[in-house]
């Protein structure tokens, strides 16, 4: 084995072993579309499920079979029929579906049965459980549009599926669900598995799609100006989803978005949407940092929020040590009060473990991110990300084009999040007469266009 493989493969899995802690015993729900199955990723994305149920986490699978229902109606001379985004499920296309969910099980239970020496799948012992955990009832005439055999959930057997997932399965589930009576109804991947993220209060509620995410501007093309948007604050989706016409197709902003929205809503922490086109995005999301897809990510439930009056107790409190060390540049208590409502925070328990504050330079078109502090006994959890993603979030609304920040000791921090070092003479120049020539500060910017 190379010495250049040592030094790249043993930085980068300490670099993941927080992930593989944080995610030990969470339950993941993961929607997998028809498309995904039907381009040939099966292989792929049970290695990788595979590999993160090894990994201690609770894994519930939900396929879906858009394209191989539309192929067996083809099969059989008919025509797939759509209205308000959903399929009409009459006779032909309900035996067509039971047809394809049944192909299609067989093939999700094979993969996940491979276990041939040196691949991904060696050793490993995956147990699969299906079962009837959703009650049905039909979508009934909307517009005078008859769904026939098109249902909608009525009801999750949330300790069912717990049970099953405490038993060390994982749960696998087709978009069927049985009225009282035992009709059969056509459900939709995403809405099932949505019902059921929110059920069993899952941790993450994850699809893999056929689209890469959220775009910033959802209105512009891919571009390197328009990249995925990672992290999307539930506000934020919401007000996005707001703007956005009624999906028809799954390709539509606003088919993936409207589902993560109800299951943030409805108490999963995080919601992603993830390009099955890429290969192991599944890991790439949850094990890398920056990730690769798009999460929508309630706030409250991350307390990440604007200062007011009554944190400036735990600020001063937190950033204190940073600055007895030299770390930080002394704020006295009245700065601090003078500038709180440029502060960001993020507060667990009624505690701030970490926080930032902004300054504008409207002149210059950018802004000063300074005291970016996170507590010790909050780091490595993600939290200096997610104040550095609100304060950028805060500078784009100002209509600024960059964040600067000046730093004597965490600069490669800042690089590796997209942040580059320039001379000091860069610095606007209402900063450039406060700059410390004797602290020597690197300054580091961001630019977002």
């Amino acid at each position: 084995m190379s010495t250049v493989f040592n030094f790249t493969f043993v930085p980068w899995f300490r670099s993941v072993a927080p992930y593989i802690h944080t995610h030990r015993g969470k339950t993941f729900v993961v929607g997998l579309t028809g498309e995904a199955i039907a381009a040939g990723k099966l292989q792929n994305i049970a290695q990788d499920l595979a590999l993160i149920q090894s990994m201690g986490v609770k894994v519930v699978l939900v396929h879906g079979f858009r394209p191989q229902v539309n192929e067996q109606l083809r099969a059989k001379g008919h025509e797939a029929k759509y209205s308000h985004g959903m399929r009409i499920t009459d006779e032909v296309a309900l035996d067509s579906a039971q047809e394809a969910a049944g192909q299609l099980r067989y093939e999700i239970e094979a993969a996940f049965s491979q276990g041939l020496p040196n691949t991904p799948m060696a050793g490993s012992t995956v147990r699969m459980i299906s079962g009837n955990f959703i009650t049905a009832r039909p979508v009934g005439v909307i517009d005078g549009v008859d769904f026939k055999h098109s249902g909608l959930v009525r009801k999750v057997d949330a300790s069912g599926i717990r049970r099953a997932l405490d038993f060390g399965a994982m749960v696998l589930m087709s978009p069927f669900g049985f009225s009282p009576t035992g009709e059969a109804f056509n459900l939709t991947m995403e809405e099932v598995a949505t019902s059921v993220a929110i059920s069993i209060q899952a941790d993450k509620l994850i699809f893999l799609t056929e689209i890469p995410g959220i775009r910033i501007d959802s209105e512009l093309p891919e571009s390197e100006d328009n990249p995925i948007d990672t992290e999307l604050p539930l506000d934020a989706a919401r007000k996005l989803l707001a703007t956005l016409p009624p999906p028809q197709r799954p390709t539509d902003t606003a088919f993936y978005l409207q589902h993560c929205v109800k299951a943030c809503e409805g108490g999963v922490e995080r919601s992603h949407i993830l390009p099955f086109a890429v290969d192991g995005s599944l890991l790439l999301e949850v094990y890398v940092h920056d990730g690769i897809g798009t999460m929508v990510i309630d706030e409250k439930l991350e307390s990440l929020r604007e200062a007011t009056a009554d944190d400036i107790g735990g600020i001063l409190q937190l950033i204190e040590p940073f600055e007895r060390d030299g770390t930080l540049v002394k704020r006295s208590r009245t700065e601090i009060e003078r500038d709180v409502d440029q502060y960001t925070v993020i507060e667990h328990d009624g505690v701030i473990f970490g926080c930032a504050a902004l300054y504008p330079y409207p002149e210059a078109k950018t802004a000063e991110m300074a005291a970016l502090t996170v507590s010790p006994h909050s780091q490595a959890q993600g939290d200096g990300e997610r104040i550095l993603k609100r304060v950028e979030q805060r500078a784009r609304a100002m209509g600024l084009d960059s964040i600067f920040v000046l730093t004597t000791r965490t600069m490669h921090w800042f690089i590796k999040r997209g942040f580059v070092q320039v001379d000091p003479d860069w610095l606007p120049d209402a900063r450039k007469k406060k700059y410390n020539w004797d602290r020597k500060s690197q300054v580091l910017v961001k630019k977002f266009k």
